[in-house]
Order: C-alpha cells, then sequence, then structure tokens
C-alpha cells in the first residue's frame, strides 16, 4: 500500500514536544514514579439507509488528552478536552494529586527520539464527498433486493474514522500513529411463512475508502439477503453433544472469547483466569496454535504502535497445544520485570489503557475443508456466529449462531434456526481434531470493561469433535 504523510497533521502536533515534557514533570513532582500523557484527535463519519432512505449523515470530532501517574500500587488519572499547556498542567496535577504518596520529589523528563508512524491510507476518508457515500448505500440495498421479493427491509450503514494520536511517558517514550479504518455493514431482513429471518454482512479494514476497491459492495450486500432467505426454510437445531464444523473465518469470534480474554495478563495476575500458571502445559490440541497479531496490515485490530507507545508485535500464545505466554500492558509487566507485548489499549484518551487483543486468530491446518465435512457422519456446521459471553475464571462459555446447517453422511443439508453453542475454551480447545487451509479473518468489537475497541478475529475451517448444542428440536 502507499503511504501518505501529511506534515501539517502530524499527530506530534497535537502539542509541542517541549509542553509535553514539562506536562511529565508536573505529572511527577508530586512523588510519581511514572508518568504518561496521551493526546489523541478523532473524526468519525457515519451514513446510514434504511429502507431506501438516508436516514443518517453525522460527523464528529473529539480532542483531548489523558494524563496517568503511577505512585506504588496507585494510579491517578485525569483527562481535559483542553489541548493548552495550561489545560494539560491542570490535569497532570490533578492525576498527581489522586495518586498521591507520603514523599514528595522533583523529577524531570526527557523524550526520547520521536517514532512516527504516517497515514497508511491511499484514500484518506476526509476526502470523501457525501455522494461518495451515499451511492455506495444504494449499491448495496439495490443488491440485496435483487435477490427477491422475500427481502422486506435493508439498512445499510457506512462509517469511518481517522484517529491521530501521540503518547509520551517519563521512561522516554515519544511515539505517533495515524489510523483510519473504514467500515460498510449490511442487514437484511426476509419474510417468509415462517416469520423474519435477518442476514448480516460486514466489509471493514483498517484502510482508507480504498478498501471498496478491494471488496465488492453488491456481493457482501448479496451475502447478506441469502442469508436471510436461506433461514426462511430453516428447521430447529438438534439438542446435545454433536461434532461441530466452523467455517473458515466464522468462528474466530468463539475462540477470541473462549480464550482470548483467559490470556490477558490483567485477568492472570488476578488469578481470575484458568489459564493462570499454566505456561509450559499442554491446554489445547496439538492442531492448535493460538496468535495475537496487531502487525497484520489491513485487518480491523491493525496498528502500528499500541495506545502506550509500545509497537505493534506477533505474539504466539499457544503454540502446537502449549501455553507459551500471555498478553501484557505496561502496568501489567512492570509489575512482572518484563516488557510490554504491545498490548495496551484504550477506547479514547478518556480511558486508561487496559491489556487487550488486537488481530486474534488460529494458525491455518493441511486439511482440505470439504474433506472435514465429508468426513462428519452427522453434526453443525456454522458459517456465522453472533455473539456470545464467557467466565474468564471457568472458560464457560455461550455463543450464539446466525447461520447453520446440518451435516448428515458428510454433507451439508438443512439450513437451521439459530441456536447457542456451550462450551468450556480448554475443553473445546482440546477437541479440535481437524483444521483446514482456507484461512479468514473476520471484524468485530471487543468490550472490556466499558471501553470498546476494534479487533480481528479468524480461524481456518476446523472441527471439534464434540460441542453442546442448545437447540430447540425435541
Amino acid at each position: 500500500m502507499r503511504r501518505r504523510y501529511d506534515a501539517a497533521m502530524a499527530p506530534t502536533d497535537l502539542v509541542e514536544r517541549e509542553t509535553i515534557e514539562r506536562v511529565l514533570t508536573e505529572a511527577l513532582a508530586g512523588g510519581g514514579t511514572f508518568a504518561e500523557v496521551f493526546c489523541e484527535d478523532k473524526t468519525s463519519t457515519t451514513a446510514m439507509m434504511d429502507q431506501r432512505r438516508v436516514e443518517e449523515m453525522a460527523s464528529s470530532r473529539e480532542r483531548g488528552a489523558g494524563i496517568r501517574v503511577v505512585i506504588g500500587e496507585t494510579t491517578g488519572f485525569a483527562h481535559t478536552s483542553d489541548l493548552s499547556e495550561h489545560g494539560l498542567l491542570e490535569a497532570a496535577r490533578t492525576a498527581g494529586a489522586i495518586a498521591r504518596g507520603a514523599s514528595q520529589r522533583s523529577s524531570a523528563a526527557a523524550l526520547g527520539t520521536a517514532d512516527s508512524h504516517p497515514l497508511r491510507a491511499r484514500i484518506d476518508p476526509s476526502t470523501v464527498a457525501k455522494e461518495r457515500r451515499v451511492a455506495l448505500l444504494e449499491q448495496a440495498d439495490d443488491a440485496a433486493r435483487s435477490e427477491g421479493a422475500a427481502i422486506s427491509q435493508v439498512q445499510v450503514g457506512v462509517g469511518d474514522s481517522r484517529r491521530r494520536f501521540v503518547v509520551a511517558n517519563s521512561e522516554g517514550t515519544y511515539a505517533d500513529d495515524d489510523v483510519a479504518r473504514t467500515r460498510l455493514n449490511v442487514i437484511c431482513i426476509a419474510n417468509g411463512d415462517t416469520g423474519m429471518q435477518t442476514g448480516y454482512e460486514p466489509i471493514a479494514a483498517t484502510s482508507g475508502f480504498e478498501v471498496f476497491e478491494r471488496h465488492d459492495v453488491a456481493v457482501a450486500a448479496q451475502r447478506a439477503a441469502r442469508r436471510a432467505i436461506v433461514k426462511l426454510d430453516a428447521r430447529p437445531a438438534p439438542t446435545g453433544q454433536l461434532p461441530v464444523v466452523l467455517k473458515g473465518g466464522s468462528g474466530g469470534i468463539l475462540f477470541h472469547e473462549a480464550c482470548g480474554h483467559g490470556l490477558e495478563a490483567d485477568a492472570i495476575l488476578k488469578q481470575a483466569s484458568i489459564y493462570a500458571g499454566r505456561v509450559g502445559e499442554l491446554v489445547a490440541s496439538p492442531l492448535v496454535t493460538l496468535v495475537d497479531d496487531g502487525t497484520v496490515d489491513l485487518e480491523w485490530g491493525a496498528m502500528a504502535i499500541d495506545d502506550e507507545g509500545r509497537p505493534a508485535r506477533r505474539n504466539v500464545l499457544i503454540e502446537n497445544g502449549i501455553l507459551t505466554d500471555y498478553m501484557w500492558d505496561w502496568l501489567q509487566s512492570e509489575k512482572e520485570g518484563r516488557r510490554s507485548s504491545g498490548n495496551g489499549r484504550r477506547e479514547s484518551y478518556r480511558d486508561l489503557p487496559l491489556v487487550r487483543m488486537t488481530n486474534t486468530f488460529l494458525l491455518a491446518g493441511t486439511e482440505d475443508p470439504d474433506e472435514i465435512v465429508a468426513q462428519t457422519p452427522y453434526g453443525i456446521y456454522v458459517a456465522q456466529l453472533s455473539g456470545g459471553q464467557v467466565n474468564t475464571a471457568t472458560g464457560d462459555f455461550t455463543f450464539g449462531t446466525s447461520e447453520a446447517y446440518l451435516i448428515e453422511d458428510g454433507r451439508i443439508t438443512a439450513p437451521l434456526r439459530d441456536c447457542q453453542l456451550i462450551g468450556n475454551g480448554p475443553e473445546i480447545l482440546s477437541r479440535v481434531d481437524a483444521i483446514a487451509t482456507d484461512f479468514a479473518m473476520t471484524p468485530g468489537t471487543c468490550g472490556k470493561d466499558g471501553q470498546s475497541v476494534p479487533v480481528g478475529c479468524g480461524q481456518a475451517t476446523m472441527r471439534v469433535s464434540g460441542m453442546t448444542i442448545g437447540g430447540t428440536a425435541a
């Protein structure tokens, strides 16, 4: 991808370097052992069409800074929308007062060499006219309705953001990033004798509007419509323990929830994860290698640096079934005397960073996806999952399906009504007995402690030898 860099909009121009150094020095004045300044400028645009009418066309902008001060085990945090030196110094004093220890000392902060990352987008979303956005909405609407009269409602949304930030701390970190993300969602509702059914399909990338040169909006809309229409003939899903084949890309969210959150270091250090203290142990099938990688270009969780200024990294969490490491931010890694893995993320300048996933996926295997189905006499084929939840302390999870089919005699047959997949993360990982070559990713939004961040999830077509299906069939 060709990279653009507009020096006039460089994130480091949000606040002058000398100002940041003075703010960090003020933050440390109350006895702080660590101080951090995070300045952000984010613009967002959304357009929504419902039933052939443009219902929304909105733009927003957020600018501000969050300042963190650490003294021992106490963290003070304050944020402000005032990026003047006076506003930042006041926020630094407030954060320092929250974390203040018994002793006070003066410590000057000196920043290192700037680690700068220009905008990685060929078509900056801010340059895209309203007419082009509306044309995309109309194209998707027309394509979805072309699938048949059963489609009674189509909702299309297109949104983008450009997030520029600079982060600096008392250890000398001084880094910035300029990130564009663009997304289109299509939701279709089909009506039939069995009632209403819904189909959904996204297009999303960490890039500018060139994403629509790589992905066909009409194809995405048709997939959403077909998904809704097929479900009109769906029958109740069976109940009980059955083999489950997850289509490539579809099951990534399951592993994100079922084991990803349990591998975040804050849960580990609180002993709130079933994976705590198990590095070096066999925790999954030898076929399973789980990776979190913020460097995967264009994927929804891609980044150059995390929100603490650490470079994005490829972190192998489980290798051939063996637990090898956890994900770390600055705070958790400092407690353990090790380095951050580049997993410190925050929703905005108003939030403290947390240990978060980026792009989390299982590596592809060697089998043919059609053969995996052919070798499954009876089971469930899941083409798309909906939301789910997990208890990180136990690993127990529940996920819904939004597109699933019955497997009979090694063939995909009847579509099934939405059902639940119920299981335990480590148990399910141990039951993976086949992984194909057709690796794919899907975008998602991860929620944790009230914050949401973009993530990518992925895997190739794979089979779990047994999972509890919460169906409705007698």
